[in-house]
């Protein structure tokens, strides 16, 4: 799934009052962090996630790894944030706007 500029824009807002739910250290991206992650987007479709300045990695490389991972789509990364956009596979409840269709 590929996002449209207007569908990131639209998560965008909506992630912009969101708390951050993890944060992730030194220990950079390990399996639990991921797994944890992963387990989120059985409650929530939209996450947020600081990466702590301790962190040695460049924070868009740990935002791409978390997101390939756990197959979700990074919607941003704003600073030391990132948010990941995975909807629900039955019942998704954050409605996307259409992508607009070139004839």
């Amino acid at each position: 799934m590929t996002l449209t500029s207007k569908q990131r824009a639209y998560l965008k807002s909506l992630a912009a009052d969101l708390e951050p739910v993890f944060q992730i250290g030194k220990s950079s991206v390990s399996p639990e962090i991921t797994n944890a992650i992963a387990e989120t987007f059985n409650t929530h479709e939209l996450v947020k996630v600081t990466v702590l300045k301790n962190c040695l990695e460049d924070v868009k490389d740990v935002a791409v790894t978390v997101s390939e991972r756990t197959r979700s789509e990074l919607v941003q990364v704003i600073g030391r944030k990132f948010v990941l956009y995975k909807p629900f596979k039955d019942d998704p409840k954050i409605v996307l706007p259409k992508a607009s269709k070139k004839a």
